[in-house]
């Protein structure tokens, strides 16, 4: 099996799941109570957690701390990934203030905006600087995601500034497609059609 967006997206869904679980003291847990909570198949369940090379025992399950454990491992959130959050709106302060990218080895050091009101606050022990001063802090930290929350009329020229400062991963929440080198790697995050696929039969 490939780990594909799809299998990514449902490993931190169970890893979602099994912290939890392992928060409250449970120690074992079964295919379908993880897919009953997902409202999936409990095969898909149990196939997914075969690709981490673990199996379940009849009637007891899988160990909650292994398989968690196992995720971590197979997406890397062992390894400390450190980011930008370049627009300082509500959305950009918003995942500033989301402390649960921890458990995902995903660290925001520091905001970016040419807002002069939001310049120098602190939003979850996190400085907001001006956008003048990244290509050096990228440098000097060694930085090499952003996180792009600007309106979709900056969009393009933020980005190109990104990859000019030595951005070489962008996770991009604006509505725009972006048109950046091929050695730039870019995730559109896709609100307005996750969306419409969550509410097409309302």
């Amino acid at each position: 099996m490939i780990l594909t967006a799809k299998l990514i997206s449902r490993l931190t869904l169970y890893h979602s799941i099994l912290t939890e679980l392992e928060e409250e003291g449970t120690e074992t847990v079964s295919s379908p109570q993880i897919a009953e909570l997902l409202k999936i198949d409990d095969s898909q369940v149990r196939k997914d957690i075969k690709f981490l090379g673990k199996s379940g025992k009849t009637k007891v399950g899988y160990k909650v701390t292994e398989v968690r454990k196992l995720i971590e491992k197979t997406l890397g959130f062992e390894k400390t990934k450190d980011a930008f959050v370049v627009g300082a709106g509500n959305l950009g302060l918003a995942l500033a203030k989301y402390d649960d990218f921890k458990y995902y080895g995903f660290n925001i050091l520091a905001l970016f905006d040419n807002d002069p009101l939001k310049i120098d606050i602190t939003v979850n022990g996190k400085q907001v600087f001006h956008i003048a001063k990244l290509p050096d802090l990228t440098r000097r930290l060694n930085v090499e995601i952003a996180i792009l929350t600007v309106p979709k009329s900056f969009a393009q020229d933020t980005a190109d500034y990104l990859v000019a400062s030595g951005i070489k991963y962008i996770w991009n929440f604006t509505p725009t497609v972006l048109k950046l080198p091929d050695n730039v790697q870019v995730w559109n995050e896709n609100l307005i059609g996750n969306f419409l696929q969550f509410t097409k039969d309302i």
